[in-house]
């Protein structure tokens, strides 16, 4: 992964790298602690409201055994035809939401199917290992809805499925649920980084120690010294800001967030996850 420190993303900056085998890890451990989560959870509280509208807790967890088995799905199909690859990260990030429906209807109709979501994702967690072992090449294009992805690039939109979702499981019950220290920095960054697309600019530093700054919004570009207009917020406040969780009013109200600078009010850019 890449280092926090280094040249904030932007529109002139190369996209970020990702080290496969740290993502396959990050992957299993994330998966691990869901998991662990499902089990513990009480059957008393999957009638529980998700935060997410027209789900209780077992859609959430239905869903989230979706995510999990859409790794072994995709490389069970065909091998995408395109020579290159169609969607980018930021791409899924920001498209992602015209398919909202399609994801809504699959959940509910699986959720109806299926009374126990901890054995869906039991049963997603066993079709994910024999892939996670194999030798898949991180190049193989995969078809998606959106367009062709990277497996690797698809792997990596995984692991932001279950962070968020891990996060909505956690506040929804009160269970502690573990979320791996890879699998949150990636979340983060794919997060700024699709800000970083979606609002092109350097007028406004975005940090979000340890794990990311990036630089966004038109208007006059920061060279040297501190920025007029900086962002600085925490890994779980911004992952719950970029996909809507919560709102720029209130992250400013309860001073999770810090804002300097004329410029630096990012809520017409938020959420990018939807």
């Amino acid at each position: 992964m890449q280092p926090a420190n280094r040249k904030p993303a932007g529109k002139d900056r190369k996209p970020r790298t990702y080290d496969p085998a740290r993502v396959r890890k990050a992957l299993v451990a994330q998966v691990e602690s869901v998991a662990d989560a499902a089990h513990r959870l009480p059957a008393d509280q999957r009638s529980l409201p998700s935060g997410l509208p027209g789900w209780d807790v077992h859609h959430l967890l239905v869903h989230i055994a979706l995510q999990i088995d859409a790794v072994p799905r995709t490389l069970s199909g065909p091998e995408a035809r395109a020579k290159a690859p169609e969607v980018s990260l930021s791409g899924w990030v920001l498209g992602n939401a015209d398919f909202a429906a399609e994801q809504d209807e699959e959940t509910r109709t699986e959720a109806a199917r299926w009374p126990d979501g901890a054995e869906l994702i039991d049963r997603a967690v066993a079709d994910l290992e024999p892939v996670i072992e194999a030798a898949v090449s991180e190049e193989l294009l995969v078809p998606r809805a959106m367009g062709a992805m990277r497996m690797l690039d698809f792997t990596l939109t995984r692991l932001v499925e279950l962070v968020v979702h891990s996060d909505d499981l956690a506040r929804a019950t009160g269970l502690r649920v573990g979320l791996d220290r890879q699998a949150l920095a990636t979340t983060v960054r794919m997060l700024a980084d699709a800000l970083a697309v979606r609002a092109p600019g350097g007028a406004v530093e975005v940090r979000v120690p340890p794990f990311a700054v990036v630089q966004a919004v038109e208007g006059p570009r920061h060279t040297r010294g501190t920025p007029p207009n900086v962002v600085e917020t925490d890994p779980l406040t911004w992952i719950r800001l970029a996909t809507g969780r919560t709102s720029w009013a209130q992250v400013r109200e309860n001073a999770q967030l810090t804002a300097s600078g004329e410029r630096a009010d990012l809520s017409g850019w938020l959420p990018v996850l939807r």
